[in-house]
Order: structure tokens, then sequence, then C-alpha cells
């Protein structure tokens, strides 16, 4: 299911500012559908998991990708009667769908022992790379089935969006059983008896969760890593194209970021399960800061694809620790909640990334947002270490 939303997505996204553009018949609004995509995001991150901790994963994600769903579908309609609001209003359902989408990576490692979390979680977010390489591919292929039908071309990859998302919601429902939700409380209840002292699994309050140390790191690893890719690579092909490279090298760059975002999750949550999650997310910052020291020096091809890989590599390290992280704070009971508080700090970093972007390169150029981005990304390593120091045992007295 992760892979057909994630494919789903991705075709969409390639036309999304061309038909914005269009419809709107402004350059300046291509932004908009984007925009409020976030803010759709952001705002359902909570519900929704609140829904899945009252009623299920299932019943959760099932509803999410049905939203995703009906929101391509309005696009679909929207670009058919040139319709520049339904098109914002379909982008708000599909920026809500994806906030249910993001929830799969906790779920799945809800119902895997603390050990195999890690890998749980990079399991479904490798999910992404088929996104990466159907999305663009189904491109083409779908503005001929839409002109097929008598629409016009640039409704095929929303029309073909809406199967994906309904496909996924039929997959969720009669094969996602047992739900996970009552999995990983069985689960969490056998590991209590097993226990010598019982799990508490009281309900614990929003703000006394969110004030421990090591849930403000997990969220802040996944917030940071988002805020900091989001500036490089948003505004990286707009640099690649004032450089001179043809848009097929631009392309390429794109894959290389897409591929170290996605395309090595597998062993990445194996690294993090061998070492630390820790260890992990400090070598994501270090990988964010050097994707920054080098936009300086990558007017080259094969310095800005580095960049590229680099730059989605740390996302990822600090992406699935941190997720990691949070899943192992969390009782079952609260884990839907607190993870969708979570995907709404991300999905505002990546607002705030993607608004800054544009207003950074604007007045310092391609190497102030690496820069900027250097800045925030220390900021992390400065954030662990201030947490592993509140985490530290007091010292026993020394006898006179």
């Amino acid at each position: 299911a992760q892979s057909l939303t994630s494919a789903s997505f991705i075709a969409m996204f390639s036309l999304t500012a061309i038909v914005a553009a269009r419809l709107s018949g402004s350059d300046d609004l291509a932004g908009w559908p984007a925009t409020v995509g976030l803010l759709g995001r952001a705002a359902l991150a909570f519900p929704i998991g609140w829904v899945m901790d009252r009623i299920g994963r299932r019943f959760g994600l099932s509803i999410g990708y049905f939203v995703g769903g009906a929101g391509a579908l309005i696009t679909v309609f929207a670009i058919i009667r040139a319709d520049f609001w339904l098109m914002l209003f379909g982008s708000v359902l599909l920026g809500m769908a994806r906030s249910a989408a993001e929830q799969a990576p906790y779920i799945a490692a809800e119902v895997q022992p603390a050990a195999k979390r890690a890998r749980a979680i990079g399991s479904i977010v490798f999910a992404g790379t088929v996104g990466a390489v159907f999305g663009p591919l189904s491109t083409a292929p779908s503005e001929s089935v839409a002109l097929a039908f008598g629409l016009p071309a640039e409704a095929g990859p929303w029309g073909l969006g809406m199967l994906l998302f309904l496909l996924a919601v039929a997959l969720i429902i009669f094969f996602l059983r047992p739900d996970p939700l009552a999995l990983g409380r069985q689960m969490a209840a056998d590991e209590s008896a097993a226990n010598t002292t019982p799990t508490d699994n009281t309900l614990r309050p929003l703000r006394a969760i969110l004030i421990q140390p090591m849930v403000l790191l997990a969220i802040a690893s996944m917030a940071i890593g988002q805020l900091v890719m989001t500036m490089l690579m948003v505004i990286t092909p707009l640099f690649m194209a004032y450089c001179g490279h043809p848009t097929s090298y631009i392309s390429w760059a794109v894959m290389a970021h897409t591929l170290g975002m996605f395309g090595l999750s597998g062993v990445t949550g194996w690294l993090i399960d061998k070492t630390s999650r820790i260890t992990m997310m400090v070598a994501g910052a270090l990988l964010l800061v050097l994707s920054g020291l080098l936009a300086p020096i990558a007017t080259p091809m094969p310095i800005v694809t580095i960049l590229m890989f680099v730059l989605g590599l740390g996302w990822n390290f600090c992406h699935i620790s941190g997720a990691s992280l949070l899943s192992d704070q969390l009782r079952s009971t609260e884990r839907g909640r607190i993870q969708g508080t979570s995907e709404m700090f991300v999905a505002l970093s990546s607002g705030i990334g993607s608004f800054a972007s544009g207003y950074l390169f604007s007045r310092l150029g391609y190497s102030g947002v690496g820069f900027v981005g250097i800045a925030i990304s220390t900021a992390l390593v400065i954030i662990v270490g201030l947490v592993l120091l509140t985490q530290r045992p007091p010292t026993a007295p020394q006898p006179a």
C-alpha cells in the first residue's frame, strides 16, 4: 500500500506546478497546491492518529487513502473545468492522505520487538523507492490513457493516482489483519507479563509525553532533517538551471537524491538496530552538514549529484533513527496521537523549508542556503548532546 500511494504522490507531483500555473494564469500561484497540501497534511496529522488509537490502524489508513482518492478525483474535475480553486481543494485532501500514509512506518514498527523496529521502519520507507521509479515513468502513459478517454492529458496522473489510492484501500481492508493496534497491544501485554515489573499502560497526557527529552529529540531529528533537506532540495533544480545544466542532468540529480532518501532504507534500519538510534542520528546530521559544505562548489554536475545523494541519505538517517526512537518511547495506547503530532511538526518543517528556500536563495545564493542548512544541522548535534547530558545518571557522592 505504501508503494502504491508513493507512486501516486510522485506521479501527481511531476505536473502539479505546471497545471496550477495554467489553471490560475499566473506563475506566482504555481506553488499554492503544494502549500495547501502541506497545511492539510499538518491539520489531519493529530486527528488521524487519534482515530487510529481509538478505532484501529486499519480503519485510519483506509480513511486516509480514501480521502486521497477523493482528492485525486476532484483534481481531475478541476482540470476538466479549468478551476484552480477546485484544484486547491483536491490538494488539501491529498495532503490529508499524506498524513495518514506517514503513519505506516510506525504501524510496521509497533508489531515488532524493539530490536527490529528500525528495520521495519526502514522497509516501509524503502517502499518510497517504488514510487520514485514508477511515479515518473507512469506520467506519459497515464496522459495517453486520459486522451484516449477524451480527457485533458494533464488529468492522467491524477486519474491514475485515484486508482492507486483505491487499490491501497482494498489492500488495507482485506489484508491488514489482525489490526496492528490489537497485535501491538497484545505484544505489550505479553512483554509486561514476562517482566518482573509490570508495564504501566495508562494513558498519559499529551504534554507529559512531549516534555520527555527523548521524545523531543526524536521529533527534533525528523523535523530538522526534513527542514534542511527541503530547503536545499527544492531550490537545487532552479540553481542547476541557472548554471546551464539541461533537464536531463536535473533529472539525474533528483534521482540521486531519491536514491539517498529511500534506496538504502533497509540498510539504515539494520545499522540503527546494530548500533544505536543516537549514533545514526548524529551521523545523519553530519551528512546534512556535508551537503551544506558542498553547496559553494556544486556547480559541476558530479558535485551537485553527490550533494543531492548525501542530502537524501542524511534525511534518511535522521528520519528513520528519529522514528525508531519515538516508537521506543511510547506505550501502545498512545502511539497514534503522538506519532500524529510528530507528523504535524514534520509537515510544518517541510512547509517552512519550502517557503524559506526561495527567499534565502534570492538573497544569499545557493551557498547561503547551504550555510543555513549547516547551522540548523549543527543545532541537531547540540540538541543530542544536551539530551544525553540530561539522561546521564547522577554521580554517586564520594566518601570523605
